[in-house]
């Protein structure tokens, strides 16, 4: 089958950006084009129409290739969980939680196997794959246990671009220390070098492109300058290189940033409002004064609970909300702000039951069982009548006892109970619904409460939801890349 595999000299090269850039100039070119990435380990996760979890990015990419995310395109996800262990997602579906010493031993096999299956079927309905790797293909204690880089080149035959971070420092020797370290026949696939998040003038660089080309012998085939753009991260380590560019902003939103914080791409669609910014806040900082507190989701719901207790962040919340602030939780969020969270299985560690933040009147027992579904529902708040669309991915059920929670008043906030809550004034939400803000009508009604708050004018709700402003933007990806980017070497 025919292929290209991107992979990067160190994490956060840009090869995700390559790649989904690629996904989608191809698919304007006219080539039937799907997203693969052999193993990834990531905490941002989508659940494709039949209930399967993938990384986020190769949802991203499979959208940029104008298809439908499938789980082979994602056939390992790795999602760790703290105490150095990971659940391990296969084709989809959870299979166990391990360590990374074991799960080579045990999984590496059944892990290649699941891959060599799903390239085969996607083989069956695609005519070329956008492979990308994970971290640098160099690891020499890893590479014979590799399931993500080089493998997956060598089995495709696929001509490979490598992927290098200028902005960091050390580009050159970066790329010629990972081709040094890459074996004979690995690196004849490498056919060509790409310059990522440049600034300056392109004149400057050139001496350094000339020499690094006669030194090994591969063209650089692209030079991409640095793009304001944000896109999807992968993992939270990006969310710390994120540029806070908005000079002004009427309304701004803090979220915790938790150690094991998961589908953080919730809020894209709020960062791409022009009226609101938003702020990633330790739980060991300070509150200050936001407009409003997002809890998002988590992997490790009570041991991120129990951080926030100690660290004085669960008392500043609770205070916050006291004094009549707005705080929306998802997921693992929504489960931190009930009555209690138990764990009588120890899945998430040590069995227990652990006191929540007692701002929902709901009981949360963790449970082996996971769910996963993408959902279509209808809101009765802060709207009632508005399509919703969005997914769950959780371990947990939650149950909600209204009766018991006066004086305060609560209200389903959708026209599934299970959903998730909202009190009577409208500034206690909780939901398990990921996705929520890509409903563009949805999220500018729960944005206008908040500048009705601030005495700001309403925006209108009659916008479109946040996908097609995502396809403007990987249209946009897709110009900008394709200008300083030579495919032909990789097509031929």
């Amino acid at each position: 089958m025919k292929g290209i595999m991107v992979v990067g000299t160190t994490s956060h090269a840009g090869k995700s950006l390559v790649a989904t850039a690629i996904c989608r100039i191809l698919s304007r070119r006219g080539w039937r084009v799907a997203p693969f990435k052999g193993q990834n380990m990531a905490l941002n996760a989508y659940v494709t129409p039949n209930g399967g979890e993938i990384g986020y990015a190769q949802a991203v990419q499979a959208w940029a290739a104008g298809v439908v995310p499938w789980v082979e395109m994602n056939p390992i996800l790795l999602k760790p969980q703290g105490d150095m262990t990971s659940q391990v997602i296969i084709k989809g579906r959870p299979v166990g939680k391990i360590t990374a010493k074991d799960y080579y031993e045990q999984y590496f096999e059944l892990g290649w196997r699941t891959i060599e299956e799903s390239l085969k079927h996607l083989s069956t309905e695609f005519d070329l794959l956008v492979c990308e790797g994970a971290g640098s293909p160099a690891e020499i204690n890893l590479k014979h246990r590799d399931l993500s880089n080089m493998r997956i080149a060598k089995h495709l035959g696929a001509p490979t671009i490598l992927v290098v971070d200028i902005e960091r420092g050390g580009a050159f020797a970066h790329v010629v220390g990972t081709l040094e370290l890459l074996d004979p026949e690995e690196r004849a696939l490498i056919r060509g070098v790409v310059i990522n998040k440049f600034r300056g003038q392109r004149s400057i660089l050139e001496p350094g492109i000339k020499w690094l080309e006669e030194r090994t012998g591969i063209p650089v085939v692209g030079v991409i300058p640095w793009m304001e753009q944000v896109f999807p991260a992968e993992d939270s380590l990006d969310l710390l290189e994120r540029r806070y560019r908005k000079s002004f902003s009427e309304i701004n939103i803090a979220v915790i940033r938790l150690p094991r914080i998961s589908n953080f791409t919730d809020f894209d669609p709020l960062e791409a409002e022009p009226s609101v910014s938003i702020r990633y806040l330790s739980p060991k900082h300070e509150l200050g004064h936001p407009d409003a507190v997002i809890l998002p989701g988590t992997k490790t719901t009570i041991a991120d609970l129990i951080l926030m207790q100690k660290t004085g962040m669960a008392e500043a919340l609770q205070n916050y909300a006291a004094a009549g602030g707005t705080i929306l939780g998802i997921c693992g969020g929504f489960q931190m702000m009930g009555q209690m969270i138990a764990d009588p299985e120890g899945i998430e560690g040590q069995a227990g039951r652990y006191q929540g933040l007692n701002l929902l009147p709901i009981k949360t027992v963790i449970t082996g069982q996971k769910i996963a579904r993408q959902r279509q529902i209808t809101s009765n708040y802060p709207q009632e009548g508005l399509p919703v669309t969005g997914f769950e991915i959780h371990q947990g059920r939650s149950r909600a006892e209204l009766q018991s929670a006066q004086p305060q008043v609560f209200h389903t906030l959708f026209d599934d109970p299970n959903l998730g809550l909202v009190d009577s004034c409208q500034s206690i939400w909780g939901t398990y619904l990921h996705g929520i803000f890509d409903n563009g009508p949805w999220r500018r009604a729960w944005l206008n409460r908040l500048r009705q708050q601030r005495g700001l004018k309403s925006l209108p709700t009659g916008v479109a939801n946040y996908r097609e402003q995502r396809e403007n933007l990987l249209d946009s990806l897709a110009v900008q890349v394709e200008r300083h980017l030579d495919l032909t070497p990789f097509l031929s």
